[in-house]
């Protein structure tokens, strides 16, 4: 194929791509932020929260393993090669995915939610009987999730493949609309539960129909682009098509990859149900504001840089993939340093917002604590981001699985050491539960080092002692101009007549002119270049 019919998005059309993924993130981002409040406000740190959120993992083990990251990892890049020489081939083969993935999804749901109850009491040993029954209960309610998020997702995926983004992008924050109906009018709708489930007016079924719901609002936000790409999707059971096989092939690594990723979260359960009431929900906040920040910073970068890195590698332009990565590390780097000293320095002020109903003080300094150490690993979580999307462009899903397994190995290891020195398990405030952040922080800053290093090995040009992309240098001026933007914060902090979310905004908003000012004099090229870029779209 010529260079001038190329699939691979130019340099002009990723910057708008990743624009258009990062409005959608922002825009998820900015609901998320609300749906936090909204489901703070209605149920704080209760026991029924600590059920709920224990409760979400199961469908999201289910549909991370089945669908989620494993399929388009390995889908998009196989789809991308068949597609360069056969647009009918494409759409048969995603076809066959689609109807594969989709029935092993539902049967996997259907063989959890009649097990869902002694799965949650070896889950939730520490926590009360009641607890345990909610957590099952809650669980199979949402079981038909990851049947629904699997079909969305890959349409997802086919649909920046084919250089589509907005309605994917928009499709991401219907995960907080529909939570938000559940919690706002589901919850105080539905009859009063006994026990546990019940907390004020609300009802915490309401959330689960609220997950469900949102699975639905996905998949529904994302059905009108398919006549745009003359999408032929059908259903099609055929596992021995080709193309078929070498998905699978590339998705079992994955998988095993994600199922270690979710080995942690299921430790983080185990640990924190042995804690103080409200442990886990705060754990959870915390890792799900880390989460909106890393989505904006990372998750719309990779997920606009992917498919490009797919087809650059179809085509065997190394340099223009070499490139293109380049870009994407260094914009994800220049975003999340300063994000990491926001988490540590503002997270209090910040959590402030959520002080209303069943959230209090407390709640805050908790989940406040949780976020600083989860905040000290954004640099890490971002790159994950960008260097896993580059091996599965590569076609190569092992070498992540390899090195995700050591870091999930150590993460535990260091997570049973860290609770037994950092805070106190009876308390909610400082609790021991900030050890499974910090552990989970120092363990994924190795993991991405070490994939970097062995990135570096297969394509070149990414160490940082390169005098042709200047990485080292770069990575020096910008922690220089995220340690300036921290102290101008803490300073701040303490000098302004406000208190609560008003000092957290205002703290950040004139430290990050701070940010900005010293990134210039430093000579950090993003700092220009993203406003040029905004400028030339005005």
């Amino acid at each position: 194929m010529s260079s001038s019919s190329s699939r691979a998005l130019s340099s002009r059309r990723l910057v708008l791509a990743a624009l258009t993924v990062v409005l959608g993130f922002l825009a998820s981002g900015a609901l998320g932020f609300v749906r936090l409040g909204v489901v703070a406000a209605q149920f704080g740190t209760s026991a029924a929260l600590d059920a709920f959120t224990a409760s979400q993992r199961l469908p999201e083990v289910l549909f991370v393993l089945v669908a989620g990251g494993a399929l388009g990892s390995s889908f998009i890049p196989i789809y991308a090669r068949v597609r360069q020489q056969d647009e009918e081939a494409a759409w048969r083969l995603a076809s066959a995915v689609m109807t594969l993935a989709s029935a092993a999804a539902a049967l996997l749901g259907l063989f959890v939610a009649l097990l869902a109850e002694p799965i949650m009491s070896l889950l939730l040993a520490g926590s009360p009987p009641d607890m345990q029954r909610l957590a099952a209960e809650l669980t199979r309610l949402q079981m038909p999730t990851p049947f629904i998020f699997t079909i969305s997702g890959l349409l997802m995926g086919l649909l920046q493949a084919h250089g589509r983004f907005l309605l994917p992008s928009l499709a991401i924050s219907m995960n907080n609309v529909g939570i938000m109906i559940g919690a706002l009018l589901i919850a105080p709708a539905l009859p009063p539960a006994e026990g546990l489930a019940q907390v004020g007016p609300n009802n915490v079924y309401g959330l689960a129909w609220g997950a469900l719901l949102s699975a639905l609002l996905h998949l529904a936000v994302q059905l009108p682009a398919l006549p745009r790409i003359k999408a032929r999707l059908r259903p099609l059971f055929a596992p021995r098509l080709e193309g078929v096989g070498r998905v699978l092939t590339l998705m079992l690594p994955r998988v095993l990859g994600l199922g270690v990723t979710q080995v942690n979260y299921l430790v983080n359960i185990i640990l924190a149900s042995r804690m103080a009431e409200g442990s886990l929900a705060a754990l959870s906040v915390a890792f799900s504001l880390m989460f909106f920040a890393l989505g904006i910073i990372a998750q719309s970068v990779g997920s606009a840089v992917f498919p490009t890195l797919a087809a650059l590698r179809a085509e065997g332009d190394m340099d223009g993939f070499r490139a293109r990565l380049l870009g994407a590390v260094r914009a994800v780097v220049f975003l999340s340093l300063p994000a990491t000293a926001v988490c540590v320095v503002l997270g209090a002020p910040l959590l402030s917002l959520f002080e209303r109903g069943e959230w209090t003080p407390t709640s805050t300094q908790a989940t406040a604590w949780a976020l600083a150490f989860y905040g000290l690993g954004m640099v890490g979580f971002a790159l994950l981001e960008v260097f896993s999307r580059a091996f599965y462009a590569l076609e190569d899903t092992w070498t992540p699985v390899a090195v995700g397994t050591l870091a999930m190995l150590s993460n535990i290891a260091l997570s049973l050491l860290l609770v037994q020195v950092v805070g106190n398990p009876d308390e909610l405030a400082r609790g021991a539960f900030g050890g499974l952040a910090l552990a989970n922080s120092l363990t994924t800053l190795a993991e991405a080092a070490l994939l970097w290093a062995l990135l570096d090995q297969r394509i070149g040009g990414l160490g940082l002692r390169s005098q042709a992309t200047g990485l080292g240098a770069f990575l020096a001026r910008s922690a220089g101009a995220t340690l300036g933007y921290a102290i101008v914060m803490a300073w701040l902090a303490q000098a302004l007549p406000l208190h609560g979310v008003a000092l957290g905004l205002a703290a950040f908003g004139l430290g990050g002119v701070a940010f900005f000012g010293l990134a210039l004099i430093l000579g950090i090229d993003e700092a220009r270049s993203v406003p040029r870029r905004l400028l030339r779209r005005s």
